[in-house]
């Protein structure tokens, strides 16, 4: 093709190359919008310990390998041990930290979560870091070991266990923190006291909900006990992440609009590192270390009406 060619050629397609240039540069501005937040802390972890449930994928798994990195004991607390061994080795080759731990925890077992809790207390000298990071995401309608509704009992009542197990090793190595991941489905949920398993109108939705609000509430209550004890507790949103927490959402959405709406979802939702940004400035932000109660997103506290 000549100048001249290529210039008719623009003139006469003027307006829709200039509208696929406006919706390029659109959406890769929400795009950046949908990153979010960067922690910026160069915060060193040396001598520290940490914990992290749901550690071998995803978001937790970021997470344990940005603290590696920082020089901190990671102990990934996983309910697959194969993934945990295999995102073990994978961190400990990327970061050259060979202090990773994995441990074996269900958190739909109470039974599992004691245990866990009882080998911690035996084996550390200090729990600097819980990072209660572990969930399930609108499963079907299952039950816990326990007899409990499956989200409610491993998003809240089993990180709600652990936590209270292990403060007294979190108030030996104060200051410490507990850091709670959450999400932003929190605020469109209600704690069905009259139901809790929501046996009676069981729906996934209201489920995930429940046990996010769950989380907040948690940790607001467990800031104001812990005042003058060196720890503090945040929750926190992650952002809408490409992760397998949302593998029971897909099987209940129409295959057309999923095939329509698939290129728009990838291209907008966080990556796992992305999506592990806030949780990692909650664990290491210097200027937070007597911040509690608190629920951020994007690397920052957001006000709540609850």
């Amino acid at each position: 093709m000549s100048t001249d060619e290529m210039v008719v050629f623009f003139q006469d397609h003027a307006t829709g190359i200039a509208a696929v240039a406006i919706a390029g540069m659109s959406l890769l501005a929400l795009r950046k919008w949908f990153a979010g937040g960067v922690c910026r802390s160069k915060a060193r972890l040396d001598g520290k310990t940490v914990l992290i449930t749901g550690a071998n994928i995803g978001i937790g798994k970021e997470t344990a390998q940005d603290l590696a990195r920082r020089g901190a004991r990671v102990i990934m607390a996983c309910r697959d041990m194969g993934k945990a061994s295999e995102a073990a080795e994978e961190i400990r080759q990327k970061t050259g930290n060979g202090n990773m731990v994995i441990k074996k925890l269900d958190l739909a077992s109470l039974e599992s979560v004691r245990h866990l809790a009882e080998e911690i207390q035996h084996e550390e000298e200090r729990l600097d870091l819980l990072i209660n990071n572990a969930g399930i995401m609108m499963c079907p309608k299952w039950k816990t070991e326990d007899g409990f509704e499956m989200q409610f009992g491993v998003n809240h009542l089993g990180h709600f266990l652990l936590t209270n197990s292990l403060l007294d090793l979190l108030k030996k190595s104060s200051p410490s923190r507990v850091v709670n991941v959450s999400s932003l489905a929190h605020e469109k949920g209600q704690i069905h006291f009259d139901d809790i398993n929501l046996d009676k109108d069981y729906d996934p939705y209201k489920s995930y909900r429940q046990s996010k609000l769950a989380n907040v509430l948690f940790t607001r209550e467990l800031a104001r006990r812990l005042q003058g004890t060196g720890v503090t507790a945040n929750s926190l949103h992650p952002g809408v992440v490409r992760t397998a927490l949302g593998r029971h959402i897909m099987p209940t959405i129409a295959v057309w609009r999923r095939i329509i709406f698939a290129p728009f979802i990838l291209l907008l939702l966080k990556t796992p590192w992305q999506g592990a940004q806030t949780t990692i400035h909650c664990a290491v932000a210097e200027e937070l270390e007597h911040t509690s109660g608190l629920y951020f997103s994007d690397c920052a506290p957001k006000d709540q009406e609850i």
